[in-house]
């Protein structure tokens, strides 16, 4: 079971774009035995904020610190679900193979060690796949290329999993099967997840934030009632 240890830090944070304000004095700490929802509008902010934490966006102010380091030093540990995965799914791969590319990620010799698919046999078992592990990506429902996709980000062996509306237009029943997943994974690893559901939400995670762009309450914890964070989340 992970301990209770702060793994991101988040202080008086603000961007914006274009020169207009975007996110303002934005506080959260992550910690190493979270399971996090975060809910709010669309164009709230939810993604902007995760692409923060990656480094893949830089703030206007304030202080990130991601493993005590920066979040381009420390995203190594993070695994990482984007809204929209960019891949070609007719391209003749299967879900083993798009598990191991993951881990040749920043190598100059592209050959898989044992090490290699070890991990990505641990990553498809994990998400409950490995019969589906030499089926092409194009044979798989919409709910089973995302479990491959959340599999390719755990292949890594990251410390925090970050998810960006994973089960976005999949079926109600799929849902729940892939919270299920979530809730057994989240005993050896941090998880952060966005998500539309509420009601799905609410049955699964720990604690959840709602966020919404130049909110002059930043980011706010909540309890997981489904019909409050739902009234919240629209004031």
């Amino acid at each position: 079971m992970n301990t209770h240890k702060e793994i991101i830090r988040i202080q008086d944070l603000s961007f914006s774009y274009d020169g207009r304000p975007f996110l303002e004095e934005i506080n959260l700490c992550i910690y190493s035995d979270d399971f996090l929802g975060i809910i709010g509008p669309n164009g709230g902010g939810k993604t902007t904020l995760l692409k923060l934490i990656l480094g893949i966006l830089k703030p206007d102010s304030g202080v990130i610190e991601v493993f005590d380091k920066s979040p381009r030093e420390g995203r190594a540990q993070i695994g990482y679900l984007s809204q929209f995965v960019d891949i070609d799914f007719d391209f003749p791969i299967t879900a083993r193979e798009v598990v191991l590319l993951s881990r040749l990620a920043g190598r100059l010799i592209k050959r898989y060690s044992q090490a290699d698919k070890t991990a990505a046999e641990d990553a498809l078992r994990q998400m409950k796949i490995w019969d589906l592990r030499n089926r092409k990506l194009n044979q798989l429902s919409g709910g089973e290329k995302q479990r491959v996709f959340v599999a390719r980000a755990l292949a890594n062996r990251p410390r925090l999993l970050l998810l960006d509306e994973p089960m976005s237009n999949i079926d109600i029943h799929v849902q729940e099967a892939f919270y299920e997943i979530l809730s057994d994974l989240h005993r050896s690893i941090a998880i952060v997840v966005v998500d539309h559901n509420l009601d799905m939400l609410s049955r699964y995670v720990k604690e959840v934030a709602c966020i919404n762009k130049c909110d002059s309450h930043g980011l706010r914890y909540h309890g997981i009632d489904s019909l409050e964070m739902k009234r919240i989340c629209e004031a």
